[in-house]
């Protein structure tokens, strides 16, 4: 199942994305079962037996649609999948070649950052630049959404506490991030610096993250083109380190790093500018696109 959270009519709703009538469309979750959450991050909350009362739904509503419930893609906006989670907890350079360019040893351990909740915008969303950098760059990375509370787990338990997977563009401002005067907090959590989407696909359709093409696009020119089959920590291995640490919560996202291909690896660097263009496609999972301001 794919859940999204979409605007109609003013209103906010959790969502299902399907496909009906040779098109997209929405099945809107608390209208089909009003018993449902009608936010993506209490279906997460509700774990299987709430998810499973969702596909019941969607599969009633689909046998005899109603336009209260089931509406075209088209006729509503999409927003992030997860507008608020608890928390975002980042991978940085756990790709090789993405290392190699940023000119970064490779790490023995999961090198982490947060990023703020208050940073996501949805598909579509502008990503705008802050006046303070001169250097915004892209980052495309797998996020993993989290689904249930997790302390102190197993690599071989790990992917029992995964609801699914999303896109997250981790947006950078290198010179605040790079800079003696401002570090990873100021170049990474300025607003809009954390689009996500556009669904949030289960693991039903993803059972397996290990082999997942990653491909970013700057106005139509290919500039990152990854695998996660290279990632040096694999979700497993981040989820066991991380979970000795701290808690995990379901609605958590991990935004798992990201391949070489970023402005800050070119020579010479290219920074997004004004009305530029970014598309992301991760397979399985979707596109998310987004303009700079």
């Amino acid at each position: 199942m794919r859940l999204v959270t979409c605007r109609v009519n003013g209103e906010v709703r959790a969502a299902a994305l399907v496909e009906h009538a040779g098109a997209p469309h929405v099945v809107d979750l608390h209208a089909a079962d009003m018993l449902l959450p009608a936010a993506v991050l209490g279906l997460i909350q509700g774990g299987p037996p709430v998810l499973d009362r969702a596909r019941a739904a969607v599969a009633d509503a689909l046998a005899a649609p109603v336009p209260s419930v089931v509406r075209a893609l088209a006729d509503v906006t999409l927003l992030a999948p997860v507008p608020r989670p608890p928390k975002i907890v980042c991978i940085g350079v756990n790709y090789a070649d993405h290392a190699a360019e940023a000119g970064r040893a490779l790490p023995r351990w999961p090198s982490v950052f947060l990023k703020a909740p208050s940073c996501i915008v949805g598909p579509g969303d502008p990503i705008v630049r802050p006046p303070t950098t001169e250097q915004l760059d892209y980052e495309i990375e797998l996020a993993v959404v989290i689904g249930k509370t997790a302390k102190s787990v197993s690599r071989d338990d790990s992917m029992q506490y995964v609801a699914g997977y999303t896109i997250m563009n981790d947006v950078s401002a290198r010179d605040l991030q790079l800079g003696k005067d401002g570090g990873v907090i100021l170049g990474k959590n300025f607003d809009s610096s954390a689009p996500l989407g556009p669904a949030l696909v289960l693991t039903d359709e993803i059972p397996d993250p290990t082999h997942l093409r990653l491909r970013t696009w700057v106005n139509g020119a290919l500039r990152q083109d990854g695998n996660t089959h290279t990632l040096i920590f694999d979700i497993p291995a981040i989820i066991a380190f991380l979970t000795q640490q701290m808690t995990l919560e379901p609605g958590d996202i991990i935004a798992t790093g990201t391949p070489a291909g970023v402005g800050l690896g070119m020579s010479p660097q290219v920074w997004l500018q004004p009305a530029d263009a970014i598309r992301m496609e991760i397979d399985g999972i979707g596109v998310l696109e987004n303009a700079v301001v």
